[in-house]
């Protein structure tokens, strides 16, 4: 049995990074969009200030960019050094995404963001044009591949089980770039990007306008970052409702989790609005529910079950016995591999994880005793209060940012904008807001599939590598204080580029401001 501190160590060390990874990727995603927007403008307007927002917004994206990259490339290094057992299981499947994620689309992105920086005085306006879409392109395509990885560790489609190997293999890769979910995955997570991108706009020309500054160039800033961040904050909520449907059909016990959800209710389902799940009494307490919007929302019918905790607890029990007789099946290959599997491997082996949940309690999986299979069923459930707290305050920050551009929409294209400094205030503090629901979206997908490294197929606990508690504790804080120093100098570096405001960065000065108007 593994080390299960080793295990611990493990997932908070890569979920330590992967939020650090996180405050960066989602703001690069939302910049490189609305500099292309900006800059689409100055060549069909010729006004130079809407070159000179580009080239501000510009060098922010850019800084935000280099500690992207720095942050993420340790990421797929633990999947060597912390995560072996998982790297050997299914390596050939994702390492094939993430190869394709390093070999075409980095090197595209980071090639078009060189030309965007170098490239104004060697390339024409429409060609300069042209790159800097295609390195908003990029930066999506980028995404894509991380999320078609991510996607497949939620549903493992187009991969099979080879007996032989005693690993998983690629059986088609059709199958894994348009898995569902991974569709729904990078739309609703490029959609978050977006609206991160346009409040960071939005809220540092708040800034310039309360303090008198910059007010052209806050203005026209704010008039794309509130358009293309209503259409983004629509987004989210629409496609996240997307979202929860492809766990009706995928992570039955994620929704439910995120639900609070314990027993079965008739269909169809109400929402709960409020309450505190308690995950020892097996209820959730205090309870608020709106009747029957689940039961749509996740099954789009009136007479479809949202199932609860309790009865696909029972289910895990049933795919646990059958998983036994899969890991039976695969012992006696084991000691006569030089026959052939027997013939109702197939019919089982779907099942060959939920047989490796019992690891956890014996080594011999063929002597399971019933104590044994049922703590196992319920090894199923995941964290249940953090993933329904942390859902529920990613959906409320959700229909906030909605009224929040829908509210700056309406004063930015009437020209109020300086008559409402309490607006202005809300929309400065509103900045951290998109982040914080960022982390906790990343939180509801990473937690709420545990016990699952692989949905179904792989346990996190069989997932990590054999290695000292020692060796992972000091790793962890080295990777957590070398992050904090670059989260510290990017921030740094950002406050200093907005606090010589947008001519002083570009080398001009400030009397320059109303030039092209």
């Amino acid at each position: 049995m593994k080390n299960l501190s080793v295990v611990d160590l493990s997932r908070l060390q890569f979920a330590i990074t992967a939020l650090y990874h996180f405050l960066f990727v989602p703001l690069t995603l939302g910049l490189s969009v609305l500099i292309a927007i900006m800059e689409s403008i100055y060549v069909l307007t010729k006004q130079t200030i809407w070159q000179d927002m580009t080239k501000f917004w510009g060098i922010l994206f850019g800084i935000n960019f280099a500690m992207g990259v720095a942050t993420g490339i340790p990421l797929e290094f633990q999947f060597g050094t912390n995560w072996a057992y998982y790297a050997h299981y299914v390596g050939d499947i994702f390492g094939s995404i993430l190869a394709l994620e390093g070999l075409v689309a980095f090197f595209l992105e980071a090639t078009f963001i060189g030309l965007f920086f170098f490239g104004w005085k060697k390339l024409g306006k429409f060609q300069h044009l042209f790159v800097t879409w295609l390195m908003a392109l990029g930066t999506s395509f980028s995404a894509l591949w991380i999320l078609i990885a991510n996607a497949w560790m939620q549903n493992p489609v187009g991969a099979e089980f080879n007996p032989y190997t005693m690993r998983m293999e690629l059986a088609s890769f059709y199958d894994v770039i348009f898995n569902p979910v991974a569709q729904c995955k990078f739309v609703h997570t490029i959609s978050a990007g977006y609206t991160i991108g346009s409040m960071f706009v939005l809220s540092i020309s708040a800034l310039y306008l309360l303090k008198g500054k910059y007010k052209e160039f806050a203005k026209r800033s704010m008039i794309v970052a509130t358009s293309f961040g209503l259409a983004s904050s629509l987004s989210v909520v629409v496609l996240g409702d997307e979202s929860g449907y492809t766990l009706t059909e995928h992570q039955k016990m994620k929704l439910a989790a995120i639900e609070g959800l314990w027993e079965t209710p008739p269909a169809p389902a109400p929402l709960t609005v409020i309450g505190w799940p308690d995950q020892t009494q097996r209820k959730t307490l205090y309870e608020v529910k709106i009747p029957a919007v689940l039961g749509i929302i996740a099954t789009r019918s009136f007479d479809k079950p949202v199932y609860g905790i309790k009865e696909l607890v029972k289910h895990a029990e049933s795919r646990i016995r059958e998983g036994i007789k899969a890991y039976k099946i695969l012992d006696a290959f084991k000691k006569d591999p030089t026959g052939q599997i027997n013939s109702n491997f197939k019919e089982v082996s779907r099942n060959l994880g939920y047989g490796l949940l019992l690891k956890r309690y014996t080594d011999n999986i063929s002597e399971a005793t019933e104590d044994m299979i049922q703590k196992a069923a319920w090894d199923t459930v995941p964290q249940v209060l953090p993933l329904f707290l942390s859902f529920h305050v990613m959906v409320a920050l959700g229909f906030y940012f909605i009224v929040l551009f829908t509210v700056a929409f309406y004063f930015s294209w009437t020209g109020q904008l300086e008559k409402h400094r309490w607006f202005l205030k809300m929309a400065l503090w509103s900045l951290p807001l998109p982040w914080i629901a960022a982390e906790l979206g990343w939180i509801v997908a990473e937690c709420g599939r545990q016990p699952w490294s692989i949905e179904g197929t792989l346990p996190t606990f069989l997932s990590a590598s054999d290695v000292p508690s020692k060796t992972v504790f000091s790793t962890l804080i080295a990777f957590t204080l070398f992050y904090t120093s670059l989260a510290i100098v990017d921030l740094k570096l950002l406050i200093k580029y907005i606090r010589l405001g947008p001519f002083n960065a570009l080398g001009k000065k400030e009397k320059r401001e109303s030039h092209g108007l």
